[in-house]
């Protein structure tokens, strides 16, 4: 029985870097499915913009394979840039220029043909039709996102890396930015995107948390939180500040964090965690209810447990 299942758009395994003698990434696998939205979780320095370096073809892993489009990450470099749209952390166009004078720029360079044509359908498409004018450096964050984005896709690549693309952006550019994001994706693109927003995460198909260059977690939102064995109990009432300083360092209270006008505690015993909070769950001021572990519960617990704050790497 054969496999119709298309290859994945990117398939790696062992990956390492290292920057003068410190790992940046280390032992690194993912599979990524074609058409697939996939997130990239990680603190500063986890190695996520490496990562993605590596899988566009700018840096060369010290050890690992894989491919990326079918195509040999190590000896096909060249391959892989013509079909990948890449978007840096920071605003790489040029701000002297229009909005269609860097999407002309960017596809003279990928030979983009019929040039005009293409900008315009570019332009249409994110938006920035009745920008077309306008220099680059006047745009807001969220618009100069978009231009950058467009400018991405306008050589129709198959895969989008997008390290951080809305850091700094407003809610509502970030909220629009995901649409379009999730519109290419329906149109067969892959996409690959880092970011430090959890809502950000609630939005892709499939998530991986990195930290100290090396992956802790991988899968579907649900998977991850599901599988992290954490127990969770939303407090709200009056007095909770009291609350938190009594729930903090009790057996089975491994994480207590205010969240808006209520507490989340957390621990993975569920059994000490009831005992601990048994004292408590009788007091009139508090109303105690069951909740799901969010991810940046199950994120923290993670580094907490294998030793959050330590600078094990110069993972970038």
């Amino acid at each position: 029985m054969t496999d119709d299942r298309p290859a994945p758009a990117i398939r790696v395994r062992g990956l390492a870097k290292s920057f003068n003698g410190r790992p940046a990434v280390q032992d690194f696998a993912i599979e990524v499915s074609r058409g697939a939205i996939f997130g990239f979780l990680g603190p500063n320095g986890s190695g996520k913009t490496t990562t993605i370096r590596m899988l566009c073809g700018l840096l060369t892993p010290d050890a690992g394979e894989g491919e990326c489009l079918g195509f040999d990450i190590r000896t096909q470099a060249r391959e892989i840039k013509r079909h990948v749209g890449y978007m840096t952390q920071r605003f790489g166009l040029y701000e002297d220029l229009t909005v269609r004078e860097n999407l002309e720029f960017i596809g003279r360079m990928y030979g983009v043909r019929p040039l005009a044509g293409r900008t315009d359908e570019a332009m249409r498409r994110f938006g920035l039709a009745a920008r077309a004018d306008q220099l680059a450096g006047g745009l807001s964050g969220g618009w100069k996102q978009r231009l950058a984005l467009a400018a991405c896709v306008l050589h129709q690549p198959e895969l989008l890396l997008l390290d951080e693309p809305t850091a700094g952006v407003d809610p509502n550019a970030r909220r629009g930015f995901w649409e379009m994001i999730h519109e290419l994706s329906a149109a067969g693109v892959t996409v690959l995107v880092s970011t430090h927003y959890m809502d950000e995460a609630e939005r892709c198909h499939r998530i991986a948390y990195l930290a100290w260059g090396r992956l802790l977690l991988q899968g579907t939102v649900r998977e991850v939180v599901e599988g992290s064995g954490l127990t969770s109990w939303a407090v709200s009432g009056s007095g909770l500040d009291a609350l938190l300083a009594r729930l903090k360092g009790l057996p089975g209270v491994d994480m207590a964090a205010a969240f808006g006008t209520t507490l989340h505690v957390t621990g993975t015993d569920a059994a000490a965690l009831a005992a601990a909070i048994a004292p408590f769950r009788d007091d009139p001021r508090y109303q105690w209810e069951p909740a799901r572990p969010t991810l940046e519960d199950v994120f923290i617990h993670t580094l907490a447990r294998l030793g959050g704050g330590r600078d094990g790497n110069g993972g970038r």
